[in-house]
């Protein structure tokens, strides 16, 4: 049949060209782009594994500015308590001293309370003496008519006080 005589002219200039295409593509993609495409792969990988180990090292760095940070934050703080203590014990240094000095005078302005208290009983117990003195010299008048001279009297209201 004519046909199938065509078949392989026909099928054989198309392999023919299949064949230069396919060449073409294989060493046009593999001999030039493939190494670029490789290159580039490569270059992405160093540059991972370079951003890996820099973001290692950023780590590290912050790790220990943490540590550093800590270390500082402990030591400050035990500065802050050190210096509470110090105030608080100056605070109750003065507290006590504050009060030791009222306490003085309060024991102060008690004794002088006192010792007013002591000259007013002593100035009330004159004057209690000398009005019982005057009421035994009218006593003794009004009931026995006689005068009894001052000097007796207060004798004898000492004796009867003392008694």
């Amino acid at each position: 049949m004519p046909q199938i005589d065509q078949v392989s002219a026909i099928y054989a200039s198309q392999l023919f060209w299949l064949v230069v295409v396919f060449a073409l593509i294989y060493f046009g993609i593999g001999r030039a782009m493939l190494p670029k495409i490789e290159r580039t792969i490569e270059d992405r990988d160093a540059k991972i594994k370079g951003d890996l180990a820099a973001a290692e090292s950023a780590r590290a760095e912050a790790d220990s500015a943490d540590d550093a940070y800590q270390a500082r934050l402990a030591a400050t703080r035990g500065e802050a308590q050190a210096a509470a203590a110090k105030a608080k014990t100056e605070a109750a240094l003065a507290a006590e001293k504050r009060v030791k000095k009222a306490d003085a005078e309060i024991a102060a302005k008690v004794e002088q309370a006192e010792a007013e208290l002591r000259a007013q009983r002593d100035e009330a117990i004159a004057g209690v003496e000398a009005v019982a003195v005057e009421a035994a010299q009218e006593i003794v008048t009004k009931v026995s008519g006689l005068n009894v001279d001052k000097r007796a009297a207060a004798k004898a209201v000492k004796t009867a006080l003392g008694a």
